[in-house]
């Protein structure tokens, strides 16, 4: 009798060890969940900054608003009929003549 349940119980082990372990198991299973969720984290993740790339690519080929804003803060220019107005903080100097002015610390004023 000890032989037969002895045996059935090496049965019941050897039938549980690829639901557990094998192939397709409970564990891989899990592990593999974890990684799509991971992966879908990530894509949405990139799709949020892809939508804001598209979108600030649409605003610079559309429109002028935001050429005009990066121009006049990256590149320090002004348009026709503009004073550039710099107002300059207690200690600081004035640029050097020809230098590329700093970032306007204003908007442009304009001419009357």
């Amino acid at each position: 009798m000890r032989l037969i349940t002895l045996a059935l119980a090496v049965l019941l082990l050897l039938i549980q060890y690829p639901l557990w372990l094998g192939k397709g198991g409970w564990l891989r299973v899990q592990d593999l969940e974890q990684q799509v969720d991971a992966a879908h984290d990530k894509n949405d993740e990139l799709r949020r900054r892809n939508a804001k790339l598209d979108s600030e690519v649409r605003d610079l080929k559309d429109g002028t608003g935001a050429v005009e804003e990066r121009a006049r803060y990256e590149l320090s220019m002004i348009k026709d009929n503009e004073i550039y107005v710099q107002i300059l903080h207690k200690g600081q100097s004035a640029p050097d003549e020809g230098a590329t002015p700093p970032m306007p610390v204003e908007e442009p004023v304009k001419k009357p």
